[in-house]
């Protein structure tokens, strides 16, 4: 199977998480994401990351979600990433044939939903840093990992 990477949406986006964009004129957006917390006993993590860019055309077999936490990524230093996202399948495992595959400007973030299947974090073209906010109590929930046993390709077009 072959994924197209596409430019980023808030609507193709949507069923995933949010996009945060400036406000523009309106100078504040309020409750631009979903910031989800589903257990009581997290704390919240922000953290400073570095992605690599990703080699593409890639083959996925890996992906990951945060059964209880929402992530936003927030660019501090990078042109352009890649975001992948699949939804969940009847056994609670990444359902493939519905992964969506996304360019990010360096100028948006996005917030995953909890328990959002997706990509780990890769850039396009050459390394960036992102500010991370996400809830983890240092449990095994923290993260969630799946094998793809699909053959998925991520193509850029």
């Amino acid at each position: 199977m072959k994924i197209v990477v596409r430019p980023i949406n808030a609507s193709a986006f949507a069923p995933f998480g949010q996009v945060l964009e400036s406000p523009g004129e309106a100078n504040r957006l309020d409750h631009a994401a979903a910031a989800a917390n589903l257990r009581g006993q997290a704390k919240i993590n922000v953290c400073v990351v570095r992605a690599l860019p990703l080699a593409l055309p890639h083959k996925i077999t890996d992906m990951e979600r945060h059964a209880f936490s929402s992530q936003a990524f927030f660019p501090l230093n990078v042109e352009r990433y890649l975001v992948m996202v699949a939804p969940s399948a009847d056994d609670d495992a990444p359902d493939m044939t519905g992964l969506r595959a996304f360019s990010v400007a360096g100028h948006q973030a996005i917030n995953y939903d909890a328990g959002t299947w997706h990509h780990p974090l890769a850039t396009i073209g050459g390394p960036g840093e992102f500010a991370v906010l996400m809830w983890e109590d240092g449990g095994d929930r923290d993260t969630d990992w799946s094998k793809v046993s699909k053959d998925v390709t991520v193509v850029l077009e």
